[in-house]
């Protein structure tokens, strides 16, 4: 293992803060996941993917791998196009909440958000470069599973739109 990976992954959460930091550490290891794209017109197109989660940062963040779809499954992804990116989710006790950073080079996409619990779920929320509104949340979350739906409200329009839905299950063994 280089330095870099080393120092960058860690065994666990910090102590300092472990009880909010588990509010995603619940996703730490590899999950299959079931993707669905939404385009503006209604069309869908679902793929398979995986997502890896680890801790970092001495424990302080929770970072992860999203994978959409899988290399080994074929062409381009339609509508979302294909994701291959990682979140920093790093903890904030000054307010209280997540920030939350994605990056997707290959496509060119950068979103920062605020991730904060809101009864059984996690919703992040954010704001695109052009100043749509994103809403991205976990919902139906148990050890196994999760259901993770992507919004977005463009400027111009009144109402939240489901760009993407994933269903993703963790991988036993």
């Amino acid at each position: 293992m280089t330095d870099l990976a080393r120092l960058l992954h860690a065994d666990g959460p910090n102590p300092e803060h472990a009880a909010a930091l588990q509010l995603y550490g619940r996703f730490v290891g590899d999950w299959d996941a079931e993707i669905t794209a939404r385009g503006a017109d209604g069309t869908k197109h679902t793929a398979p993917g995986e997502i890896h989660f680890g801790w970092v940062l001495e424990g302080r963040a929770v970072q992860d791998v999203w994978i959409i779809p899988r290399p080994a499954d074929g062409p381009a992804f339609p509508v979302a196009g294909n994701w291959y990116g990682t979140t920093l989710r790093v903890y904030d006790p000054t307010i209280s909440a997540w920030r939350i950073s994605w990056f997707d080079p290959g496509r060119c996409v950068f979103r920062q958000q605020i991730g904060r619990p809101r009864g059984e779920d996690i919703v992040q929320e954010g704001t695109t470069e052009a100043g749509d509104l994103t809403r991205w949340s976990f919902t139906e979350i148990t050890t196994d599973s999760f259901h993770w739906l992507g919004e977005v409200k463009p400027a111009a329009e009144a109402d939240w739109r489901l760009a993407v839905d994933v269903r993703a299950t963790r991988r036993k063994g």
